[in-house]
């Protein structure tokens, strides 16, 4: 089935609309409510963060299982289902009364997430465009980029004028009645490259299974280091940059660059670098970081900017990378499957990100920032090494 650009436009609109309540309200809550959460539990922030580290596990562990109903029967219906999750998740947080019940609420949100975020989106837009994917990827890519600069201050001002209850209720009511309708709008179609999964070809081909399987454990470390960095960073940003000598004024504003470096690298990759293999555009995107942070340490304080805007421009392009380069190499058959295991190791990562980067950091200062650089490092030469052959059909 072919779309004119007004309908795809629509689309893609569409979803990343959706998608940007998706991850508001899941994985930029925490950061928002976990105060708020603990407190009235009497507990330490630590606890729902650990909550939250579970939710992300349970959401890899799902992971692949979804991806392989979206490859046999399309994206929409695991979309639409990922909202009404969304609500008894939320609708359980809300409700709870023991902290047995919120960590109940958090692992069902866990379930929802890995139905209802990028990697569905982007096998769902798989099975409609093919190997032609790699614009609306990127198109949601940029409008869900503003999850954080607009799901923070709603959680936030919700939570301070009438408490972190309501505050997952406002979000109920924004699956309901607009990423619900959203999602329905996605056409349930299957685009003409679809076929035989890249699994059954694997075994029919011995040597193409054999690069296949290197090329995913490449990407798999590329993308769980990625997301390692991108978490870490996300949790500890402010504190790093005050321990290279920031003041917290400036620390503040450099921390606030993140949000719209992602977004302007996705418009320069969606306007410009479009032309350019996704290979190469991920491969020199895994470097940015390394740079800004290598900047951090020589230069301290006075470059926290640079980083934060090299962070933010790197992790962009990198997310975009997480569906254009699969869907370059392996091609659009069993698509889902593989974004639910490349996802795997990279949601496992991040559980742990915070902690094991906040021990790093209260032992080593800004010099814990050495272990993003090496895992930057690693990730650029695993790009350099992926060999890309003919796709699967």
């Amino acid at each position: 089935m072919r779309f004119s650009s007004s309908e795809s436009g629509r689309i893609t609109i569409a979803l990343g609309v959706a998608q940007t309540i998706a991850w508001a309200s899941s994985y930029y809550l925490a950061a928002v409510l976990a105060a708020p959460m603990a407190r009235s539990f009497d507990l330490s922030p630590v606890y729902i963060f650990a909550a939250f580290s579970g939710a992300l596990i349970v959401s890899a562990v799902v992971g692949p299982w979804v991806g392989a109903r979206i490859d046999r029967f399309g994206g929409r219906g695991p979309l639409l289902a990922s909202n009404l999750i969304f609500i008894l998740g939320l609708g359980t947080m809300a409700a709870s009364q023991t902290f047995a019940v919120l960590v109940c609420g958090w692992l069902i949100i866990g379930v929802a997430m890995s139905m209802g975020l990028y990697d569905s989106a982007f096998a769902a837009l798989t099975r409609i465009y093919g190997r032609n994917a790699r614009k609306p990827i990127t198109g949601i890519t940029l409008i869900a980029g503003f999850a954080s600069t607009v799901g923070w201050p709603i959680t936030a001002f919700v939570e301070a004028q009438c408490g972190w209850r309501v505050a997952c209720l406002s979000w109920i009511a924004l699956h309901l009645f607009l990423a619900l309708p959203l999602n329905a709008l996605l056409p349930n179609v299957v685009s003409h490259e679809s076929g035989t999964s890249y699994r059954h070809q694997a075994l029919t081909t011995p040597t193409k299974g054999r690069a296949d399987t290197r090329n995913i454990a490449l990407l798999s470390v590329v993308f769980a280091g990625g997301w390692f960095t991108s978490t870490a960073m996300a949790a500890h940003l402010p504190q790093l940059l005050g321990s290279a000598g920031a003041t917290p004024l400036a620390a503040l504003v450099a921390s606030a660059l993140i949000g719209p470096a992602q977004v302007t690298a996705r418009v320069f990759e969606f306007a410009l670098l479009a032309r350019l293999s996704p290979l190469l555009s991920a491969q020199w995107s895994t470097l940015a970081h390394p740079v800004g942070a290598i900047c951090l340490l020589v230069l301290g304080g006075p470059a926290a900017p640079m980083f934060s805007i090299c962070h933010g421009a790197g992790n962009g392009i990198l997310t975009i990378s997480k569906g254009t380069v699969p869907l370059i190499l392996f091609g659009p058959s069993g698509y889902g499957f593989l974004q639910g295991v490349l996802s795997a190791p990279a949601k496992i990562s991040q559980a742990f990100a915070p902690l094991l980067f906040g021990f790093l950091l209260e032992q080593y200062g800004s010099n814990a920032i050495m272990i993003t650089i090496a895992i930057g490092i690693v990730s650029f030469f695993c790009m350099a090494a992926l060999k890309q052959g003919e796709p699967s059909n």
